[in-house]
């Protein structure tokens, strides 16, 4: 895996709303963004039009998008090839959500690649001790998936947990494997008694 610098630039500059779909190596993505930052974000799906259909209502499709926006894709597009990126810096709306969920997707964003925890710790880490169920509802809400790392968070006992993005668990588990992380049990030290 290979760490790739790509400039970060300000992404709240992007102040006419709007969406744009694009390829990358796991298939189309796109995102929509409005004037304080990126409002959607959707993973890759087989098709364009699915991913136009989950984007239809956020702004008008950009074909050619501006500066910022450009910028993003060619991160988002970096990370799908495998490359080290760090989407921490992203400016996202999350205007009008409620302060638990706020709290939770502020604690994810400051995972760093490669990093997983369980929901009960993303829970602890975010203020909110003993909420590992309602932490999994509130990233099953996730908006913006990858900027706010919701993929980075696994069920307890070394299982990958849910995922409500296409795909499910297969692709969270494919976006895990990208960053270099193994769920699961490890495989047996013994495979056999050879005597």
């Amino acid at each position: 895996m290979s760490v790739r610098n790509i400039p970060n630039e300000d992404t709240s500059a992007m102040k006419t709303a709007g969406h744009t779909v694009f390829q990358t190596k796991m298939g189309f993505a796109g995102f929509a963004w409005g004037n304080a930052g990126i409002t959607r974000l959707c993973l890759p799906e087989k098709s364009r039009t699915a991913v136009e259909r989950r984007l239809s209502g956020h702004g008008a499709a950009v074909d050619s998008p501006r500066a910022q926006a450009a910028e993003l894709v060619a991160r988002i597009e970096a990370y799908f090839e495998g490359n080290m990126i760090d989407f921490s810096d992203v400016e996202v709306d999350l205007a009008g959500m409620e302060a638990f969920r706020l709290d939770i997707y502020a604690a994810a964003r400051r995972l760093r690649f490669g990093e997983a925890v369980t929901y009960g710790e993303l829970a602890r880490r975010a203020g909110h001790e003993g909420m590992a169920r309602e932490t999994g509802v509130a990233l099953g809400a996730n908006p913006v998936p990858l900027v706010v790392p919701c993929h980075r968070i696994v069920a307890a006992g070394g299982r990958i947990g849910g995922f409500s993005a296409p795909g499910g668990s297969a692709t969270k588990q494919k976006m895990l494997e990208l960053e270099g992380v193994q769920i699961g049990p490890p495989p047996s030290a013994q495979q056999s008694f050879g005597f």
